[in-house]
């Protein structure tokens, strides 16, 4: 913890984050800067050496022992309501690292406009490529464009969800979402807004946080000197988390946009899964299955 500038606390949910976590805490008195930073983790009941490493870095991060994986979001409310009344918050995933100086970076997005309300830094994988973090809000339209002609290919032309242009992370960008690896929450984005909700387990919940903030005025934004080096990714892989996500947006569209439209993106959804199952991806296929045999509970 460093005293002095502006107070941002750092909150991470951790499970079973054993082999990553002690890399993103050792990343933190270089990414924090000169900012006054303290560490809130809520551990969601973990089995492996989590703890264990907790336990001997009490001076970098005061723990929330949970006894059970409540979910991320649930876990992040009972961090939040740790935090300093006057600071903003800093979410990180444990497999993330902090470039130096990137919370300061993010912290002075955060300030140049009265709009803002989340900042995202510009996300790095482990080999230096980017990972496009930057999102517009689930639509008929972009899924469909993306079932019809491929990600890749929507994405050069701007029509898929996913911002794949590379320039539009050298600038500061404005977006509908920013995929939530490390968000930096205003304290006033934080008090308009409230919790995350809940009722999504795991994925979605940051969709749903940052569109609900900008119905209230409050954009989200990249940093584009803000460096973050992020080790995940494995959702588009893994089958179970993959239908998760799948079912979780369509959840999310239906509550904004109503049942008879979300029938569409139920449509455009399952068209979508289905295109790259056949080309044999394991996760889309089992996406496509969750959203055919259950789709009247899916659109709930």
């Amino acid at each position: 913890m460093k005293p002095g500038g502006d107070p941002v606390d750092v909150v991470v949910v951790t499970w079973n984050s054993a082999e990553t976590l002690g890399a993103l805490l050792d990343s933190l008195p270089a990414g924090m800067g000169a900012t006054d930073w303290a560490v809130i983790v809520a551990d969601n009941g973990s089995s492996d050496d989590t703890l264990a490493l907790l336990a001997g870095r009490t001076a970098k991060a005061r723990i929330l022992r949970l006894n059970e994986n409540c979910g991320f979001a649930a876990a992040a409310n009972r961090a939040l309501a740790q935090t300093r009344p006057q600071s903003d918050v800093l979410m990180l995933n444990p497999d993330v690292r902090l470039g130096p100086g990137a919370a300061t970076r993010m912290l002075a997005e955060l300030r140049a406009g009265e709009g803002i309300g989340i900042v995202g830094p510009r996300t790095l994988g482990t080999g230096g490529e980017l990972q496009p973090t930057l999102r517009f809000e689930p639509s008929i339209r972009r899924a469909l464009a993306e079932a019809a002609i491929g990600v890749r290919l929507a994405g050069r032309l701007g029509w898929a969800e996913t911002v794949l242009a590379p320039q539009a992370y050298r600038r500061s960008t404005v977006a509908d979402w920013i995929s939530g690896a490390a968000l930096l929450i205003s304290r006033r984005c934080l008090a308009a807004c409230g919790e995350l909700d809940e009722s999504f387990f795991l994925y979605s919940e940051d969709t749903e946080y940052a569109l609900r903030a900008a119905d209230r005025g409050f954009a989200s934004r990249l940093a584009p000197t803000a460096l973050v080096t992020h080790l995940g990714g494995e959702s588009r892989t893994d089958p179970a988390l993959w239908t998760r996500l799948v079912l979780n947006k369509l959840t999310l569209y239906r509550r904004r946009h109503g049942p008879l439209r979300a029938g569409g993106f139920w449509l455009a959804a399952v068209l979508r899964e289905l295109r790259f199952a056949v080309t044999g991806n394991r996760a889309s296929f089992a996406a496509a299955r969750a959203l055919l045999r259950r789709p009247r509970s899916a659109r709930r």
